[in-house]
């Protein structure tokens, strides 16, 4: 069983930082997949039912791992609400923010996420701010702010999505919070599965209430996208990036997810020919900064 005091949340172990930068790679290069997939998918549906089915996936290796995958007694509320903010409003959010806004920028605003959750932490885990936690938070802030450059004036002309983004962002960061706050002492498998199964359920709900007269047998490459998600983004990533919470303090594992933006940029160039810019490259340095300035400073 993976229990969360168990962990010293102060090491960032080789390991860990292997792992952090294959999530890192593989959601930021969901960005541009996404795109992608929602064209012929639509976006509820394809976020829902991933969700349930990488979920159900966990589920069915936690079994056979250990018959001991269910949530231990009385905590069953408490995993809801973590499912709720963390998987459900996040998901639900970003993927309407995202026929709104293009990708790449509701990618960037999604990402404000560590302001939250360094904040949040401060005020509800009281984790310690420190000099280095300030200097790198400062670098993200000022690397989103450059790789949206000029587009904050265009920003402008669709308010609702950039609302939308950032209640994503701030539930994202509520429930990376909550996680820390409120521990349950079960394998991450396990605990990634029930989260990606209740979170997802009621996403899906929606795409079923809202989309069913949307749906269609979808192409190659979107119906592509959604296996990858089901697969790299929901059975990998949300289980290690959930391993990767339990075991850091929310300022490394919070600021260290910048670089998702910045391999998203970078995916957005390879795969859909998107040309960035100056903004871009500036945020780049500053991303790298943030990154390096918190995590390479721990022992």
């Amino acid at each position: 069983m993976d229990d969360p005091k168990a962990h010293p949340a102060a090491r960032f172990s080789p390991a860990l930082l292997a792992l952090l930068l294959a999530v890192a790679l593989f959601w930021g290069l969901n960005w541009p997949v996404m795109k992608i997939a929602v064209q012929e998918i639509p976006p509820f549906g394809f976020r829902g039912f991933s969700l349930l089915l990488g979920g159900l996936g966990l589920l069915g290796i936690a079994r056979a791992r250990s018959p001991h995958y269910l949530p231990p007694q009385g905590k069953w509320r408490v995993l809801g609400w973590i499912s709720l903010v963390n998987i459900s409003a996040w998901n639900a959010f970003s993927i309407y923010a995202i026929t709104l806004l293009p990708s790449g920028r509701a990618a960037l605003l999604g990402y404000t996420m560590p302001v939250w959750s360094l904040l949040l932490s401060v005020l509800w885990l009281r984790e310690t701010l420190t000099r280095r936690g300030i200097a790198g938070l400062a670098l993200g802030a000022l690397g989103i702010f450059f790789m949206l450059g000029a587009e904050i004036v265009a920003l402008s002309g669709a308010p609702l999505g950039v609302v939308l983004m950032l209640v994503a962002a701030f539930s994202w960061a509520l429930g990376i919070v909550s996680i820390k706050r409120f521990p349950i002492a079960m394998s991450s498998i396990a605990f990634s599965g029930w989260m990606m199964v209740l979170g997802g359920l009621p996403v899906a709900l929606l795409s079923l209430l809202l989309e069913w007269s949307r749906w269609r047998l979808p192409g190659f490459w979107p119906a592509a996208g959604f296996f990858y998600n089901v697969f790299v983004t929901v059975m990998f990533c949300y289980w290690a990036w959930n391993y990767i919470v339990l075991r850091l303090p929310v300022a490394v594992s919070s600021l260290s997810s910048l670089l998702v933006p910045l391999i998203g940029v970078l995916g957005g160039m390879l795969l859909l020919g998107e040309k960035p810019g100056w903004g871009e490259a500036l945020g780049t340095l500053c991303i790298l900064g943030a990154v390096a300035t918190v995590a390479f400073g721990r022992r």
